[in-house]
């Protein structure tokens, strides 16, 4: 029996995994991770005395007699658990990457697959080298559908999440700006998004394709079978009726009737199309997507209106790039209101685009009508603007709460170090 089938046989008696002793419940097992500032091995003891079953280490001084699992990386062995565990199931797995809208895709499909399958899916944003794998290792038995959510800042990290998952089916919500300093401009994020279509291609597995982005056609040629979405041309066609403040989706194609939402935006069709699409492909009765789609309701900084007082606030602030960025100002820019205030943060990880994105989106800003814009921290400190700036998002806030707001509409969005969702507390 090798390592792996041996740690796999504690797994399916302990199938529980944590990373993190702060988490950690009695029976788990424990991944001894190391990192740039910490180093998992050095935490058994507290492990163990907090109830964990076993330890998984890669450094032999800390190994306690029975309770402790010794292999050559931590990391590695986890994700090859993950691929074992994985390859056990016959049950269709959907991954997903793109720029913008993740997460709100995936938590759209969810809603709708779960209304119908037993199914498994990201939790959060748990999308990355050790959120993968942990993802998979929740994947019950019984379950008849996995969701997985997949980020990624450079070349071949989706490959080797393909690896570890092996996806039977594939969505990219986007290619946008995004990440352009790992992926190395708009060209690298395609390459680097797309090696999940590369996946497909190979393991004769099935996209679903946002049609309406005409880049999508050739990164997914040669894909065995293809599921086509957008407002035209697709299989599963629809349009945004209103999105003042919640969209609704008038469909012309593949579905029936209207979908009224609880997000804000019409950047958000594409993720109501795609999750209509999974749905629809996968046999989910019309009514349940239906209710589904119009029962979430974002609360996770991401399309979520905000009401405080006499204010109405869209909190999209859970991420930002110039793509992003455009879209949600496009749409507040639309949004029918007397008194409405930008509050914005600076977008991170655009490398030596990110001067030249911060002066593209001060002249976007210029074009419309706003009681206010406040910009805050990072590149829109370092070049010229009208507007009204601070360092900090609590700075922002203060001036704010001095000016007594009263009846206003604000977009609050920018990057997750910015923290822009703090000027709620002063609203």
């Amino acid at each position: 029996m090798s390592s792996i089938e041996r740690l796999y046989e504690l797994y399916r008696q302990h199938p529980s995994v944590q990373t993190d002793t702060r988490k950690l419940k009695t029976g788990d097992l424990f991944f001894a991770l190391k990192g740039p500032n910490f180093n998992g091995n050095t935490f058994v003891r507290q492990a163990l005395d907090q109830g964990a079953a076993y330890c998984v280490i890669d450094e032999p001084a800390y190994a306690v007699e029975g309770k402790t699992f010794l292999v050559n990386d931590v990391l590695t062995t986890l994700q090859e658990l993950a691929r074992h565990h994985r390859s056990r199931f016959s049950i269709p797995f959907l991954a997903i990457t793109g720029s913008n809208g993740k997460t709100t895709t995936k938590e759209l499909i969810h809603a709708v697959l779960s209304s119908h399958y037993r199914t498994s899916t990201t939790e959060g944003n748990l999308n990355n080298h050790i959120g993968v794998p942990l993802t998979l290792l929740k994947v019950r038995a019984d379950a008849e559908f996995a969701v997985i959510e997949m980020g990624a800042n450079h070349q071949q990290e989706i490959a080797s999440y393909c690896r570890v998952a092996l996806p039977t089916h594939g969505l990219i919500t986007n290619c946008g700006k995004a990440h352009l300093e790992g992926f190395g401009g708009v060209e690298g994020v395609r390459k680097g998004k797309g090696e999940l279509f590369e996946h497909l291609r190979y393991a004769g597995g099935v996209a679903f394709v946002m049609w309406d982005y005409d880049y999508l056609h050739p990164m997914s040629q040669g894909i065995t079978e293809l599921i086509t979405y957008g407002t035209r041309d697709a299989a599963y066609a629809g349009e945004v009726v209103q999105s003042d403040p919640f969209l609704e989706v008038r469909f012309t194609k593949g579905f029936s009737g209207n979908i009224r939402t609880r997000l804000v935006g019409s950047y958000n069709l594409p993720n109501v199309l795609a999750a209509v699409a999974v749905g629809s492909h996968f046999g989910v009765p019309e009514e349940k997507i239906r209710t589904a789609i119009e029962a979430y309701n974002p609360s996770n900084s991401r399309s979520q209106l905000v009401q405080k007082g006499a204010n109405r606030i869209i909190l999209d602030a859970y991420n930002a790039n110039p793509s992003s960025m455009k879209l949600a100002i496009e749409n507040f820019a639309q949004v029918r209101e007397d008194n409405k205030v930008l509050v914005l943060g600076a977008m991170a990880e655009l490398g030596e685009d990110s001067l030249e994105e911060h002066r593209s989106l001060v002249e976007l800003i210029g074009q419309h009508s706003w009681r206010e814009v406040l910009l805050v921290g990072g590149d829109f400190r370092k070049i010229d603007h009208p507007y009204k700036s601070f360092d900090q998002a609590a700075d922002a806030g203060e001036w704010l709460q001095r000016q007594h707001p009263s009846g206003w509409s604000f977009l609050v969005k920018g990057s997750r170090s910015t923290g822009m969702e703090q000027v709620l507390h002063y609203l």
